[in-house]
């Protein structure tokens, strides 16, 4: 599983999931700081991530679009 963390988490959580997680990464890896929510669920979407984040708004995307991506 490839696991994109947003920015409401830590960086770190990358490098301490590698082993898990070898192909996760963290939206500031990936030049999506500050862009809209709907922009990082299209981007998840198409490279294949689950969605990691505290952010209720992907909860929502989620309920109304529905997969892919998962998030948790």
């Amino acid at each position: 599983m490839k696991l994109l963390f947003d920015e409401n988490l830590s960086r770190r959580l990358v490098a301490r999931l590698v082993d898990l997680f070898p192909d996760s990464t963290h939206v500031a890896n990936n030049s999506l700081t500050n862009c809209p929510d709907e922009v990082i669920w299209q981007y998840a979407k198409d490279a294949g991530y689950t969605i990691i984040s505290a952010d209720a708004d992907f909860y929502e995307l989620a309920t109304t679009l529905g997969p892919p991506p998962k998030v948790i």
